[in-house]
């Protein structure tokens, strides 16, 4: 057993830890981040988990939503120019076939895309157009609220209130995904697709306050794409390290944090399980799930509401994933010839998809999942497997508990994509691996039943409100402990939000700021070059 003293402890090397592990580096400070498993990156991971050469992206895929995040859009740690992480951008960004065998195939050319939702309703496919010219009018609010800390600047609603049409904007807030689908879109097969991408970070479409992914998920990908790193989704971490690194910190993996240790009630820093103790002469940073960080200290050290919080704290919906070697892609039946994307699908009929959302909330077990993503990052990024070779990600949202029927699911996954593809079939697999919530669970235990998006984001876990209300500014109730991480404003995927969040409260607790932070290490790059 050894004891460490360093400037900052961050416990979990998540992407967003490490992002604000990497500004309070760039800041100058000592910083040590610790994890339990054997790579960093938590859900931005790539790894060799099947046959050697086959690289997979053991959890994201798409950074679409990252992209417009300060962090990246202004370059403020170098992760680009200086560490070359690099996004690429495949087109078409999303193709999905509908129960019935039709398909419809979504391109970077807005009028492309426009031409294929008209081969079902020109009705829908100038809602399209109005829709996407709707969201461009407000984005920059929810960016802006996004990429501010709870109460660091307007709040969402604050800011809607000042813009010409804000009083709408304020109502679809609080709707639900297909409240604005159903009264928007005629036809059911734009209804599905629809439905189908403000689906893809697992928030229930119908939940009430879900009704911006309607346009925020559509409006990302036709303008971005589904944006995925060159060289697999644990590039942005490797950029990541590589900066504390430089900047003289140092990340220690294998390190599972068992205990907070407090000392006068205030948290000084985390013991590993092998009572390794790291002490923060400034503070500890955390990205372990909320449910089992208030198990690291005694019951009586967090505030009643504070636990109150954490036991109704909804984890979202689970899901499986099957992980496939293959020696040819996915060819769909688009409808003017074969089709291929990095982002494709299989989509139920809206009742579908509603019906099976239902359940999924009820714990019920889901036959045959009417929400697939298939994701096939090779066709654009072929430095993931050996040459003439592919890798293919089914995800599909499924209930904790019922692990036993996984491998049947992923048979049936497979035929259903048999039957809407050319030449997918059992002969193009060379080795899968199927992974249940359980499954998931055990390689990341803070992905609790199989949840990797932070816990749910609907009206009662979002803004002011995640993870709880008082303690949406990342500070903890123990002093000197800050939280970071999906579970954390403004929610899970791959955004970078909730670290560049809380690297801001935190730089400014300790006199500085993130701004302070960016411009000095602008100019010592400047200098250095």
């Amino acid at each position: 057993m050894s004891t460490t003293t360093t400037d900052v402890v961050v416990a979990g090397a998540g992407h967003n830890s490490l992002i604000t592990a990497a500004y309070l580096a760039a800041s100058g400070r000592e910083v040590v981040v610790l994890d339990s498993r054997a790579i960093p990156g938590g859900g931005a991971a790539s790894e060799e988990l099947m046959a050697p050469g086959f690289l997979l992206d053991s959890c994201s895929t798409g950074h679409t939503l990252i992209q417009s995040n300060p962090l990246l859009v202004d370059d403020e740690l170098g992760l680009r120019s200086r560490y070359g992480l690099e996004y690429l951008t495949p087109d078409p960004f999303a193709h999905v076939a509908f129960p019935d065998g039709q398909q419809l195939t979504a391109w970077m050319d807005v009028e492309r895309t426009c031409a294929e939702i008209a081969r079902y309703s020109a009705a829908d496919a100038a809602t399209y157009r109005r829709m996407l010219g709707e969201w461009d009018e407000v984005k920059d609010i929810f960016g802006a609220a996004s990429w501010t800390p709870v109460g660091f600047g307007p709040s969402l609603e604050q800011r809607l209130r000042e813009h010409p049409r804000g009083s709408i904007w304020l109502k679809r807030r609080v709707m639900s995904a297909w409240d604005v689908i159903k009264r928007e879109y005629e036809s059911r097969h734009v209804q599905s697709f629809m439905l189908w991408q403000a689906y893809q970070t697992l928030v229930p479409i119908d939940a009430p306050g879900t009704g911006p992914l309607a346009y925020s998920i559509v409006a990302g990908r036709q303008a971005r794409s589904w944006s995925i790193p060159r060289g697999g989704s644990g590039q942005l971490t490797d950029a990541l390290v590589r900066s504390i690194e430089d900047n003289g910190g140092n990340v220690l993996c294998g390190r599972r944090v068992a205990r907070l240790v407090l000392e006068d009630g205030r948290c000084a820093g985390v013991e590993t399980e092998a009572g390794d103790r790291y002490l923060a002469r400034q503070a500890v940073v955390s990205t372990i799930h909320l449910k089992h960080l208030v198990e690291m200290a005694p019951a009586d050290a967090w505030p009643e509401e504070f636990r109150y919080g954490v036991e109704t704290f909804d984890v979202g919906v689970s899901c499986m994933a099957v992980q496939l070697a293959t020696n040819a892609p996915p060819v769909f039946r688009g409808f003017d010839g074969p089709r291929t994307a990095v982002s494709a699908g299989l989509a139920g009929w809206p009742q579908q998809l509603i019906d099976d959302s239902r359940t999924l909330r009820d714990g019920g077990f889901v036959e045959d999942p009417a929400w697939v993503l298939v994701a096939t990052p090779t066709l654009i990024d072929p430095s993931r497997a050996p040459e003439g070779h592919h890798t293919v990600k089914f995800l599909a949202a499924q209930s904790y508990g019922f692990e036993e029927r996984k491998e049947a699911i992923a048979d049936r996954l497979l035929d259903r994509l048999e039957a809407v593809t050319d030449g997918f079939g059992g002969d193009a697999v060379l080795e899968r691996l199927v992974k249940a919530p359980e499954d998931i669970e055990r390689a990341n235990e803070h992905m609790i039943r199989g949840t990797f998006h932070g816990g749910d984001r609907s009206i009662a876990q979002s803004g002011g409100l995640r993870p709880m209300p008082g303690w949406a500014q990342h500070r903890m109730p123990l002093p000197g402990l800050y939280q970071t991480g999906g579970n954390t404003h403004p929610g899970g995927s791959i955004t970078g939000g909730p670290g560049r969040n809380a690297a801001t409260v935190l730089l400014q607790d300790l006199g500085t700021s993130i701004e302070e932070v960016v411009a000095d290490g602008r100019r010592a790059r400047a200098g250095g070059s």
